[in-house]
């Protein structure tokens, strides 16, 4: 282990470790906006939008990210949509995310029981005061822990950003092993950044599951 090339490459890490998260975020954020929208779509049963939010959920949940961001990034130019590589990075995985996090809200809405939606209602409470006091916190602590997960799926997902020349953690590392040919260096570097990246989601997801669960079942 040559502690020297670490030393030297270590800033351009850092750069690429920025993007990385800068992009899964968002990435992120969008998944749970689509995801949250289309849950309630599928809960409520809207007719036409259910069924184009079912054929969404099918096919994203289907298809490999890899393809996915292909297609967005060679196909939206073709129709005159032209944005950076790392906005089609984010669309790309905002729209894979979106689709495992419609299931995971939508779980949670469908696992809050029937009884407690008719003792809402027959203690005289309104659809709106219904849904806000008592479907929705309980839907959003069943869905903490698949949730969760999906974080940190997507998250990993980001390493295939290189693929459409994004400078991201794996890209950088593929580009440094070709050049120099330090692949162990390169290689530990890679996985104690994905560490930086993926633990402290874990971690945090682990507590806000054991609180989340604490408060509704009172272990």
């Amino acid at each position: 282990m040559n502690f020297e090339v670490i030393r030297d490459y270590l800033p351009l890490y850092i750069k690429a470790f920025m993007l990385t998260i800068k992009i899964g975020w968002i990435g992120i954020a969008l998944s749970l906006g689509i995801g949250v929208f289309s849950a309630f779509i599928l809960h409520f049963k809207i007719p036409i939008a259910s069924q184009i939010v079912k054929v969404y959920v099918e096919l994203f949940r289907n298809t490999p990210l890899l393809v996915q961001l292909f297609f967005v990034y060679f196909g939206l130019p073709k129709i005159g949509i032209s944005i950076s590589a790392e906005a089609y990075g984010a669309i790309g995985l905002g729209l894979l995310g979106g689709s495992y996090m419609t299931e995971s809200f939508r779980s949670g809405l469908d696992a809050v029981k029937v009884s407690q939606t008719e003792s809402a209602l027959a203690l005289g409470m309104s659809k709106g005061q219904l849904f806000t006091s008592v479907i929705l916190p309980q839907a959003v602590t069943l869905s903490v822990p698949a949730v969760v997960a999906n974080l940190i799926f997507l998250l990993k997902e980001t390493s295939v950003f290189s693929a459409i020349s994004l400078m991201d953690l794996m890209f950088t590392a593929k580009d440094l092993i070709g050049l120099y040919y330090n692949t162990t260096e390169c290689l530990v570097m890679l996985v104690v950044f994905y560490i930086f990246m993926l633990l402290p989601v874990s971690i945090l997801g682990s507590v806000i599951e054991k609180k989340t669960r604490f408060k509704m079942f009172g272990d």
